[in-house]
């Protein structure tokens, strides 16, 4: 693992003996001093050396429960024993790797020196059976805490919590995950030295050169099987299935026959070309007679215009399509326009939309459209920059047709953006001057750790302020928001237009980052936020892979934490664009709307 072999491996390569695992034994021994083995099966060459797939160093079996006990430490959401098991795979995997090559170095630079090594056989066999003895009943222990601070955890969210003989069989399931890793590294270590040899015998060279000869010939057949294959069969075959789900429709959607609806039969925009998430999105939501019955106030309403992937062939027909809806539908003349980058699949949160429409009586336009058939995960790992350019050609499009109405009658221009719609909208935008100039409000919920501007917000924060919950700029035009019970700094003014990021303390969008292998974060160093345990501490590449993990669950915690805004974004809302004379009773007012219709529109996500 991790790039290291043990001298008496090179020795055993030395003399051609590479698939002799008894060969390699003795000679690892000699110079390296003990190994966990078991005796061997047979002496078949072949099943000796599957058999050597299985032989254990001591150092790496220490290191490897090392990074296994630290991968049971506390996280940002509640694990099941499942995720759990995988993780502490992948670290025990990685941790024995840097066992092995801190054992071989130290044997290399130092122990052989030592008129004391190798170990006497007493010695030898004490250790061999006290590291497996010692890692086991350390995993074991470790494993009992973990359930404990698991439950902490889900209590925190409101969750349900694990048991502690259910989380015991993490550990069965990381053994195997760790045991499997481990033996495709050596495969490929021996397919490595396989081609050296087969080019020994074609152009005699030292063995050093063959070996890292044989080391690229692999990396190049991998990249090029990955890149010429792999992800071409992996892109067309999700663009298929995922296209396939895009002309579905949802239960209980129907078309709609309101004007102010693109899809409808008088829209430009032909319902059965707006996609799964289009489809959803023009059919959703409370119609204006509903609003006035739930809310006691007159109500307008509210136009939803959105064009998908099939309206039209590109994507600058499709953006004049969406103009022409919000012409054809009069939003120009309503007092406010919400301008909405979606994720991959084109998806808006219903929530969100349900939230403004109620918060302006119907008097409201919101505008979407679709880029790509892939969920949001994919999209942002397969297609790069695509929601970046997504987002600038349609707020553009929008932004440039909304300057043509008279200044003193055009509505309220504001841009909403949840998860990868953040970095969807922030594309359009060189910075923070630019944004002022060309909005009256952003509400940006649940921003990816890679956005461009957000980073710099936050990097440039005012000092004292939590990487959590950072001031920027004294919170003049850009704040941060964890939860509905203030938006710092309270007392200080916030000018219009304002800009609002809202992210949980215990989002892994937010806080997941390559960084995290080898860095330790402000978050971390800081006093938690008001969803994360105290407990959770950094730990080099394990951390990484914690919150990796947590990523996969990160939207199936209760509302208020993870990725799980929940009707959070109607205080988001009413803090950037509540329209005049809006107070505290109002806001509750529309929240309670909300959560008598909750649900209706099918899931979140």
């Amino acid at each position: 693992m991790g790039g290291q072999t043990s001298v008496g491996e090179q020795a055993s390569e030395q003399r051609g003996a590479a698939l002799d695992p008894a060969h390699e034994q003795d000679e690892h021994h000699r110079h390296h001093g003990p190994t966990q083995e078991v005796s061997s099966p047979g002496k078949h060459p072949a099943i000796m050396w599957a058999w050597g797939l299985l032989r254990l160093d001591f150092t790496g079996i220490a290191f490897g429960a090392l990074f296994f006990c630290w991968s049971l430490t506390p996280s940002l959401l509640p694990r099941g024993w499942l995720f759990q098991g995988i993780i502490g795979g992948i670290n025990a995997a990685i941790g024995y790797a840097f066992g092995v090559a801190v054992g071989w170095a130290v044997t290399r630079w130092w122990l052989t020196s030592r008129s004391w090594w190798p170990l006497p056989r007493k010695v030898e066999l004490a250790v061999k059976v006290a590291v497996p003895v010692l890692a086991i009943t350390a995993s074991m222990i470790m494993l009992a805490v973990s359930a404990e601070w698991q439950r902490e955890l889900a209590a925190l969210m409101e969750a349900e919590g694990t048991t502690t003989t259910g989380y015991f069989r993490t550990g069965a399931l990381s053994i195997a995950i760790a045991a499997l890793l481990i033996s495709v590294w050596r495969v490929l270590r021996d397919f490595v030295r396989l081609l050296a040899r087969q080019i020994n015998r074609i152009v005699k060279m030292p063995r050093e050169v063959a070996n890292a000869l044989g080391v690229v010939l692999l990396v190049v057949l991998s990249v090029a099987l990955v890149q010429g294959v792999l992800l071409r069969a992996v892109s067309e075959v999700t663009n298929s299935v995922f296209s396939l789900q895009n002309d579905e429709t949802r239960d209980g959607a129907e078309q709609p026959v309101a004007d102010e609806r693109s899809g409808s039969p008088n829209s430009l925009a032909p319902w059965d070309t707006l996609g799964f998430e289009g489809r959803n999105f023009v059919s959703s939501g409370l119609r204006a007679d509903e609003m006035e019955r739930a809310t006691g106030r007159p109500s307008l309403e509210p136009i939803r215009a959105y064009a998908g992937l099939e309206t039209a062939e590109t994507q600058d027909e499709r953006l004049d399509i969406v103009v022409a809806e919000l012409e054809r539908t009069g939003a120009f003349q309503r007092q406010a326009l919400v301008v909405v980058p979606t994720t991959g699949t084109g998806w808006v949160n219903p929530t969100a939309i349900e939230a403004e429409e109620l918060m302006f009586d119907g008097d409201v336009a919101t505008v979407a459209s679709q880029y790509s058939y892939l969920p949001s995960w994919i999209s942002f790992i397969a297609e790069g920059d695509k929601a970046a350019q997504a987002g600038k050609a349609l707020i553009d499009k929008v932004h440039d047709r909304w300057l043509q109405e008279p200044e003193a009658t055009r509505p309220k221009f504001y841009v909403y953006g949840e998860s990868l719609g953040t970095q969807a909208g922030e594309g359009a935008f060189v910075g923070l001057a630019d944004i002022r100039a060309t909005t009256d409000g952003v509400l940006w919920v649940g921003p990816p750790n890679n956005n461009r501007i957000w980073s710099q917000f936050v990097s440039r924060r005012d000092p004292g302020s939590p990487e959590v919950r950072p001031v920027y700029s004294e919170g003049l035009t850009v704040r941060f928001a964890d939860n509905s019970s203030g938006i710092p700094p309270e007392d200080q003014p916030w000018y219009e237009p304002r800009i609002l990021y809202v992210q949980h303390a215990s989002d892994p969008v937010v806080w997941w980052s390559p960084d995290l292998l080898f860095e330790r974060p402000d978050w971390l160093s800081e006093p938690p936020g008001p969803d994360r345990l105290p407990s959770m501490r950094w730990f080099p590449v394990v951390t990484f892979w914690q919150v990796a993990a947590d990523l996969t669950n990160a939207a199936g915690v209760p509302d208020g934490h993870g990725h799980n805004y929940g009707t959070l974004v109607l205080d988001g809302w009413v803090a950037v664009a509540a329209p005049e004379g809006w107070t505290d009773r109002d806001t509750e007012r529309v929240r309670g709307v909300m959560e008598q219709f909750a649900g209706r529109d099918g899931p979140e996500k």
